[in-house]
């Protein structure tokens, strides 16, 4: 069984995580690995101008997989130094990976995203939920700490307050919450879910791709960098934008009154 499906049409991949039986844990060695082959993948391939992830099965991903959260088990060692190791090379890949692509990536969040499933959501640019999708940051709940991230990915993504607040109590909250905190920017019905994230990554695949990835870095770096430092890149990215074919195509057919075609170069 592989882990990890992809499927590409029209310049869109969806790549579903397949484990439903155990609600799609990402905590494993082979599921990260898969995840990351994929999504580098995706990302090396300039055809592919947006991703869509999703989770087979009732759930986007359970985070860990608590049954194997004893020494010898999963990440966990009995030996805390090695546990440490196990976390920097495995798990906390998945953050440093979706940091660097430069391919916009939209979750599409079927079903509870819990703990390290919420920060997995948290990783990706854009989110999107049905309506019988959950959101825990749960953690504490079992005594953990976010090992994989969380503490920087979920303030960025509904602000301080909020994070602390879910980080520390640890509660669950629906979709309809999620959408009014801006962890989602989207909540359809079940069935419409991946018709909904299709869409978004349509409209984001109308566009010229090569100024789609740039503005995306451009975004990501400038969560971390100084405003001087992210002009820099934004005059440096520009230059390099003003000479793609797109960028004429675009003043070409804007001048013309007709819809652009965009290709990529």
């Amino acid at each position: 069984m592989s882990l990890v499906l992809t499927h590409h049409a029209d310049g869109i991949t969806t790549v579903t995580l397949n484990h439903p039986e155990k609600r799609n844990p990402i905590s494993d060695l082979p599921m990260i690995d898969a995840l990351e082959e994929v999504m580098r993948a995706a990302d090396a391939d300039v055809s592919v101008r947006a991703v869509v992830l999703t989770g087979a099965g009732s759930a986007f991903s359970s985070g860990g997989d608590i049954a194997k959260m004893v020494p010898g088990g999963g990440l966990r060692d009995a030996l805390p130094a090695q546990t440490r190791r196990n976390y920097r090379d495995g798990i906390q890949r998945l953050p440093l990976l979706f940091q660097s692509l430069d391919v916009p990536v939209i979750a599409a969040v079927n079903g509870p995203a819990i703990g390290a499933g919420c920060d997995l959501a948290c990783m990706c640019d854009i989110r999107i939920a049905s309506d019988t999708a959950r959101f825990a940051e749960s953690f504490v709940k079992i005594g953990l700490v976010p090992g994989d991230g969380g503490a920087w990915l979920l303030p960025r993504v509904i602000g301080f307050p909020r994070a602390v607040q879910m980080a520390l109590t640890g509660e669950m909250i629906d979709a309809a919450e999620a959408l009014s905190i801006g962890l989602v920017t989207k909540v359809v019905p079940a069935g419409e879910l991946m018709a909904a994230a299709d869409k978004m990554a349509r409209a984001v695949a109308a566009n010229p791709p090569h100024a789609v990835r740039m503005t995306k870095r451009l975004l990501r770096e400038a969560q971390t960098a100084s405003l001087q430092a992210v002009l820099e890149m934004s005059a440096a990215l520009q230059a390099v934008a003003h000479e793609t074919l797109d960028h004429a195509e675009a003043i070409e057919a804007f001048q013309a009154k007709r819809p652009p075609v965009f290709q990529g170069r």
